[in-house]
């Protein structure tokens, strides 16, 4: 038992560290190569779209049990994340508008945090299945870890663009993959005392939400002004193939 926790902790580690091997992408990518960023972000979208309604939704009613509780979490989550973004220092700027370089910084920001607290219910997830079936948190880890390197990229590319720092852009994405193992803590916690599959659950769904909101709000937004709608929908394709790809191999 013992063992499973040690390598369940460690599972959850690598998998968050995925996301900051896709911040690593911000060093081979030129600042001024505008059309990858727009593919970027598209892709990245696509990959969050693709994950909330294909993973992070069908697991949550399967914790859940019920279409209307997580119906309501998800349109939470939804909520929440344009609280998130309605209070974000970036917003409040004296003429009311972003410039793009701002847009940039606030997008990585938001990003970075939305994918914080995806990955906190990863961490937890992970570590639970290690500690019970090794064989399952390894696939698990794996699966986390694909998914994780094309987030780590939709962090890093709008703060490489906007700031020209590689450094901050890995930085960000180390930050929101670190709450991986930070799940992985609270869930050795909630191992000792009470854990109910039904708030992974409800994590699922409210978190599905908050990239739902994330991709329609921010990333698409953002990619359309970069580059031009071909290049946007077919890096959001390529994120959902990705994706699909992943879930069936993994």
């Amino acid at each position: 038992m013992d063992n499973n926790i040690f390598n369940a902790f460690l599972l959850s580690f690598f998998a968050g560290m995925a996301t900051a091997l896709g911040g690593l992408f911000a060093f081979f990518i030129k600042r001024e190569n505008l059309a990858a960023l727009a593919v970027g972000l598209g892709f990245s979208a696509g990959v969050m779209i693709y994950v909330s309604f294909m993973e992070l939704l069908p697991q949550a009613q399967h914790y859940v049990a019920s279409k209307a509780v997580v119906t309501g979490l998800f349109f939470a989550g939804i909520l929440s994340a344009w609280l998130i973004d309605a209070f974000l220092p970036s917003h409040h700027v004296e003429n009311h508008t972003l410039d793009k370089t701002n847009k940039l910084k606030h997008t990585g920001l938001f990003t970075a945090m939305a994918l914080a607290v995806h990955n906190f219910p990863e961490g937890m997830t992970t570590f639970m299945a290690g500690v019970d079936n090794m064989t399952l948190g390894v696939f698990i880890a794996l699966a986390v870890g694909v998914h994780n390197i094309p987030e780590g990229i939709a962090v890093a590319l709008p703060v490489f663009h906007a700031t020209g720092s590689r450094k901050k852009a890995f930085l960000y994405s180390l930050f929101s993959g670190l709450t991986e193992p930070v799940g992985a803590l609270v869930g050795f916690m909630l191992l000792q005392f009470f854990f109910h599959q039904a708030v992974i659950g409800v994590l699922f769904a409210w978190v599905a939400g908050i990239m739902v909101y994330l991709s329609l709000d921010e990333l698409l937004p953002t990619a359309h002004e970069y580059g031009d709608g071909h290049q946007v929908i077919w890096g959001v394709i390529g994120g959902m193939a990705v994706m699909a790809t992943a879930l069936v191999v993994f």
